[in-house]
């Protein structure tokens, strides 16, 4: 009798720590993400790579556990994730694919997305990821359109000064029923998913922060608002009906995917099934920032990024929602890619945008969290221009960008001191 009650008890002992150490899925409650019970405000970082890292015959698995382990050491538990590419076959962009032809799927690199979701469980870390791109660095919405017979994407970065053609064939993707179908079937294999690590269905598993329609998904002109917020609604519906036990937001830049109109921004959003907005700041992009005059545009910059994200709490204080910024970086100085040079601007504008959050939690605003771009851990450029070529280290920039331009890499501890003193106060509040 005495046995068999020590052995009730060990196990009820186990199944209470189990349950203790369970990974508390993170919700919505008006302007708040709530961890479990507890409010839940980060800042977290860009890792789209970290899936690719993950892959056996590409990645180096010895390296994302010690890039997991510093981040969690620094306090920075969110990671904004690319579920793999599409296509592959261009110069510049991300290679290799995940869906290397429409429909088709590289083993490998699904293998490593579980890998990569397994390990971030197991230091209670979480995942936003999205699954489409509007650029042409990983396939993305041009890449469906080339596949559904609209000819050759025109890459910018291959044949220069074609942007404004590569924004006149993505706009096309609104209205191509075959591109949009092909999205929702990809869409549907994802989240439908079971991990082969876990054995966890993707629905089920909370290290799933949110699920996210894609990166900086804009509607091109005034004229295709109506079909692009048509598509939104739709694929946000889609991914509602297939799991309600994650959160679902879009991957918008805000202002700058909507044509530079604020009410666009907002009626876009609409749908209850958007359950956070986000917003990105691009400093550098937009004119805002000049690395060989940064003493005199820094503070223009900090300005011009506090009236954006005013305009943005204020749509998500109409739509009572929380906002994250979940993109912003700043070059090095004289947009040097070695991890040598200095990053002083950058950390005062990373400070700035910090600094936000923290008094929009004081005072009970929308605005919650933040991830910085990025996070290239131990990658580095291999050459001098920083052109990326398959087999090169991946970093947090992008094929098309200079590696090491945007990057927070392992060495940048200065810069990591300040995420982790911040992540420390947002916890008290």
């Amino acid at each position: 009798m005495k046995n068999r009650l020590l052995k009730t008890l060990g196990l009820a002992l186990v199944f209470a720590t189990l349950s203790a150490q369970a990974q508390e899925r993170i919700t919505v409650k008006g302007t708040e993400f709530y961890k479990g019970d507890k409010p839940y405000a980060y800042i977290g970082t860009n890792y789209w790579y970290g899936s690719l890292l993950a892959s056996k015959k590409v990645g180096d698995r010895k390296r994302l556990i010690r890039e997991l382990d510093l981040m969690k050491k620094n306090g920075i538990d969110n990671l904004r994730i690319l579920v793999g590419a599409d296509g592959g076959k261009y110069d510049f962009t991300v290679r290799p694919a995940l869906q290397y032809e429409q429909g088709k799927y590289d083993e490998d690199l699904l293998d490593g997305l579980d890998f990569l979701m397994n390990e971030m469980a197991k230091r209670k870390m979480y995942a936003v990821l999205y699954l489409t791109n509007n650029w042409e660095w990983s396939g993305g919405m041009s890449q469906y359109l080339e596949w559904n017979g609209k000819g050759p994407i025109p890459v910018p970065n291959i044949a220069p000064n074609t942007w404004p053609q590569f924004m006149e064939y993505t706009q096309q993707f609104y209205s191509c029923d075959s591109c949009m179908e092909a999205l929702e079937n990809h869409v549907k294999f994802i989240m439908t998913r079971t991990n082969s690590y876990s054995k966890k269905k993707y629905t089920d598993d909370n290290t799933i922060m949110a699920w996210q329609v894609g990166n900086e998904p804009r509607l091109f002109t005034v004229e295709n608002e109506q079909k692009f917020t048509l598509w939104l609604n739709n694929i946000v519906n889609l991914m509602d009906s297939l799991d309600k036990n994650h959160l679902i937001s879009t991957g918008s830049e805000g202002l700058n995917s909507s044509n530079d109109d604020i009410g666009i921004f907002e009626r876009t959003h609409v749908n209850p099934n958007i359950d956070y907005l986000t917003m990105h700041i691009w400093p550098k992009n937009w004119n805002w920032f000049k690395a060989d005059d940064a003493e005199k545009t820094l503070p223009t910059t900090i300005e011009n990024a506090g009236k954006y994200i005013d305009a943005h709490i204020a749509v998500a204080n109409n739509l009572k929602r929380p906002i994250i910024i979940e993109e912003f970086g700043l070059p090095r100085e004289n947009e040097s890619l070695l991890n040598n040079a200095s990053v002083t601007n950058r950390n005062t504008f990373y400070t700035y945008v910090f600094d936000r959050i923290v008094e929009s939690r004081k005072n009970n605003g929308p605005l919650q969290a933040a991830n910085f771009w990025g996070f290239g851990g131990e990658g580095k450029p291999v050459n001098e221009s920083g052109k990326w070529s398959p087999g090169d280290p991946l970093t947090t920039d992008p094929p098309q960008e200079p590696q090491g331009l945007n990057t927070v890499f392992s060495s940048d501890k200065l810069t990591l001191e300040i995420v982790k003193k911040y992540n420390s106060k947002l916890k008290k509040k």
